[in-house]
């Protein structure tokens, strides 16, 4: 089974797994055809994170395809040219690209095929050509001027005399597959042993003439930002030279008779953990899975646990996360208590794990600041709406295949609107480092070398120690709100995956926004239309800010999954009319 944001995406998955490959062969395949047709919401220099089971070695793993800032990108650095915060567009806000690299480790890992196995559904759409979702055209429209004015590479990839495409109509990028057929060259040339050409393929990116293409551009070229003013980046060819995918151990929680499995705390991904932590105190079986009394409960823990994640998550590399507190009953059963009947609509409240005291982002000028950032055009995620209408910021991969293998993915950054096109490349950098903060002694405060505590968070369950399911969805900071409700569906309301997936949401904005202009919202929610008149008047009287959005409007959900008796399930979300489960 594969499900994905995009149906070329499946189908290319699907065709892998036909042909022999295993799931970890098709999560790759898949990827990179989403970095072609999905090109506004993920891309080659963007980020790769993966949760999944090794059918081989009967263990889990995490993948951690996010790149790190560049060894000269500091605070002081950032500060001296008069910012307070990252900019959420241009050069300066770029990591290591983390992506291709990302994938090639999970292929060398886990995987069966070659790379030119895995790239060549990815360069038939880039050079024969795909359909232009709605999306992608709107996307492009709106950042038409900047391309125009500013960012002539992108202009030449994306503007079709001046103007954006018509929805429909037949997008190429003959520059990323020439790009792509150039590492395979180099790969092949290498030998033909399969690590021998993966090793290739990935020096040929990381200190080889994409390397050096992305160095002479971002050294040479200033290049206009949401500051209102260009800057060159910091990116340089000792930064990609010396940068590697990881493998680590993922974190746990016990719900119930399952195990669910995340990234650590350079990601948000903990989050999830969090509010399962502080859910397992209350009775949710048979509550109405669209009433007042569940959104309600779900909401309350989520602002806890998203406060926790401001004042505590950082690479831990660089930060002594107290994930062991965060995570423990005692911890829990005493923020639990801080859950009422009314909604929270004050600041953000973050705990003191062992005793220790929350330290959280004392962000640069009011609330007033960020909101006149935002409408200035000054946005970090422009797929996200100020009102909060989440129109999809990155994109989404699950496989389960017969051998027992299972993944989840959640690439994204690398945006087309978010970066200039690198010349004769076909693609931009990304721009993950807008979520550091320019203030000393944070969590998530800015280092050479750091990781950014980014919003991407797949998700993998076990039932009795055993693959049970994998899922995720696009959202930036809502990915852990919307994947919960898939979760909490399946478990205590007995519905299937489509089912769950289908079903009404919501998320909270009472949050600090993970992107530039770093706003938040206390006591906003966003419900979709469908939960009902009578829900969102209660809501309201428990003291909700609700914003009733569209009934088919908030989240990108998909998921797999292996019953007991070895039945293969999935589903994918019918928002967007995009998403695609398939298998046999």
């Amino acid at each position: 089974m594969v499900a994905s944001t995009h149906w070329l995406a499946s189908q290319s998955g699907m065709a892998v797994l036909e042909r022999g490959g295993n799931a970890f062969d098709a999560a790759v395949t898949a990827g990179f055809v989403l970095q072609v047709v999905e090109p506004h919401l993920n891309g080659p220099a963007g980020e790769v994170p993966a949760v999944g089971w090794d059918a081989r070695t009967e263990a889990p793993f995490v993948l951690a395809g996010q790149g790190t800032a560049p060894a000269s990108a500091t605070i002081e650095r950032f500060t001296d040219l008069g910012l307070d915060l990252v900019p959420g567009t241009g050069l300066l806000a770029a990591c290591v690209p983390g992506a291709f690299g990302g994938w090639l480790t999970m292929l060398e890992r886990y995987g069966t095929l070659r790379p030119r196995d895995v790239l060549e559904h990815a360069i038939g759409y880039a050079r024969t050509g795909f359909p232009a979702l709605p999306r992608i055209c709107s996307t492009i429209d709106t950042v038409r001027d900047l391309f125009t004015d500013h960012w002539d590479t992108s202009a030449k990839v994306w503007l079709r005399g001046g103007r954006a495409p018509e929805p429909g109509t037949l997008l190429t990028n003959p520059d990323l597959a020439d790009t792509y057929e150039r590492v395979l060259a180099a790969a092949q040339a290498a030998g033909s042993d399969r690590d021998v050409q993966i090793e290739a393929a990935r020096r040929a990116f990381y200190e080889g003439f994409v390397a050096e293409a992305i160095t002479d551009f971002v050294g040479s070229t200033a290049v206009m930002d949401v500051s209102g003013e260009p800057h060159r980046g910091l990116l340089d060819g000792e930064d990609l030279a010396t940068w590697r995918a990881t493998i680590e151990e993922p974190l746990s929680l016990d719900y119930g008779d399952c195990t669910v499995l995340k990234a650590g705390a350079w990601s948000q991904a903990p989050v999830f953990l969090q509010q399962l932590a502080l859910l397992r105190g209350f009775e949710l079986d048979g509550l109405d899975q669209a009433g007042p009394d569940l959104v309600h409960l779900v909401t309350e823990c989520a602002k806890l646990a998203f406060a926790d994640r401001e004042a505590w998550y950082g690479d831990p590399g660089f930060v002594d996360v107290p994930m062991q507190e965060l995570l423990s009953v005692a911890y829990n059963d005493e923020r639990r208590a801080l859950v009422g009947e009314v909604a929270d609509v004050g600041g953000l409240r973050p705990g003191r794990p062992g005793g220790r005291v929350p330290r959280m982002p004392a962000l640069a000028g009011d609330e007033s600041v960020a909101e006149s950032r935002r409408e200035a055009g000054g946005l970090g995620e422009p797929t996200v709406r100020a009102t909060g209408d989440t129109r999809g910021d990155t994109v989404h991969v699950d496989v389960v295949d017969r051998f027992g293998n299972m993944v989840s993915v959640t690439p994204s950054g690398g945006w087309l609107q978010s970066s200039p096109v690198i010349p004769g490349l076909g693609f931009p950098l990304g721009t993950r480092a807008q979520m550091f903060w320019l203030e000393e002694g944070l969590a998530g405060s800015l280092a050479p070398g750091k990781r950014p505590r980014t919003t991407l968070s797949p998700t993998l369950a076990l039932r009795d120690g055993r693959p049970w399911m994998a899922f995720g969805t696009p959202g930036g900071d809502q990915q852990d709100q919307w994947s919960l409700q898939l979760f909490l569906h399946v478990l205590h309301a007995g519905m299937g995956l489509q089912q769950s997936i289908d079903a009404p949401a919501w998320s909270s904005g009472h949050l600090r926004s993970s992107f530039y202009p770093r706003d938040i919202h206390p006591g906003r929610l966003h419900v979709e239309s469908r939960l009902g008149e009578a829900t969102v008047a209660e809501l309201r009287r428990r003291g909700h800010e609700v914003m009733v959005e569209d009934p088919w409007s908030l989240g990108r959900l998909t998921a797999v999954s292996r019953s007991a008796d070895g039945q293969l399930h999935a589903g994918a979300n019918p928002r967007g009319m995009q998403g695609y489960a398939v298998g046999r």
